[in-house]
């Protein structure tokens, strides 16, 4: 049997760093992306509503998810509240673009 692929999707949402008004959080999001990218052995896409991870170590994952948190700590987040998804896949070794290629087969994409 291949290496087995974990994938997480993260969503960090800092809250209390600027005004209460103030609602755009892409400066905070930039940081934590970036910190999470120079951690080895990971493999990550930006989407709108989050980021998803890839790695063939659990570790790995929990240390993105610790470092995005302690990069929007850093920023002045009073408050993180995070949604965090995680898929081990222990029969078969499948990249992030793989499952999305596999969708858009099916229709005829």
């Amino acid at each position: 049997m291949s290496e087995n692929t974990i994938h997480a999707e993260i969503s960090v949402i800092p809250i209390g760093i600027r005004s209460q008004t103030a609602t755009s959080m892409s400066k905070e999001i930039a940081a934590a992306f970036d910190a999470i990218q120079k951690i080895k052995g990971l493999k990550t896409m930006l989407t709108p509503m989050g980021t998803q991870i890839e790695s063939n170590n659990f570790a790995n994952i929990l240390k993105a998810i610790e470092v995005a948190h302690e990069v929007v700590r850093t920023a002045g987040a009073k408050r993180i509240m995070s949604t965090i998804r995680i898929d081990e896949r222990l029969d078969k070794s499948i990249s992030l673009e793989e499952k999305v290629e596999s969708v858009m087969e099916k229709i005829g994409k």
